[in-house]
């Protein structure tokens, strides 16, 4: 079995993990911080915004299970890729939406798809997801790692978090595990 790796930024870690977890085909799911130039980013520090990482999480999956594509289908129904630097209530530039690829079928795959959203006038407003291959990737201190699993009644996680799984559960049944 090869597996592949992709690391998406789509707002809070924690949210994007929540979803992935679910996904049929996604091997291992992992909150991290990148393309920033930040060595060994700390959360105290990406949340200033002064390092140019972003909250992402990086997602080994088997592309005999799961596409490239259907893995970025999830990724722009569960947030919002036309909203500069922000998801919701989190501002700055670690919230901003983006795709980081490890080979150049993703970066053909995403940037197919960026086309089309873009020609289709997808979501009534442009696509501001970057598209950039994967650099400094830093893996999230532990208490980030499965923060949604572990603390499913905390009040972010109930708000913001939840609601993108269930959306997930209902527009990609197919995709669940």
């Amino acid at each position: 079995m090869t597996l592949s790796t992709i690391v998406l930024g789509g707002g809070c870690f924690w949210c994007t993990e929540s979803v992935y977890k679910e996904v049929r085909g996604v091997t291992d799911v992992e909150s991290g911080y990148s393309n920033g130039q930040a060595e060994r980013p700390s959360y105290e520090g990406v949340c200033t915004g002064r390092t140019g990482c972003n909250e992402v999480v990086k997602l080994e999956y088997n592309p005999a299970v799961i596409s490239t594509r259907e893995i970025l289908e999830i990724f722009f129904v569960i947030h919002d890729p036309t909203t500069l630097n922000r998801q919701g209530n989190d501002v700055g530039t670690q919230y901003r939406s983006g795709i980081y690829f490890t080979n150049d079928e993703q970066k053909q795959t995403a940037q197919a798809l960026l086309d089309e959203l873009a020609h289709d006038n997808a979501f009534g407003r442009p696509v501001v997801t970057e598209l950039v291959p994967l650099e400094n990737y830093w893996p999230a201190e532990d208490y980030h790692q499965d923060f949604f699993e572990r603390n499913p009644h905390q009040g972010y996680c109930m708000a913001v978090a939840a609601p993108k799984v269930a959306k997930f559960r209902k527009t990609f049944a197919r995709l669940a595990k």
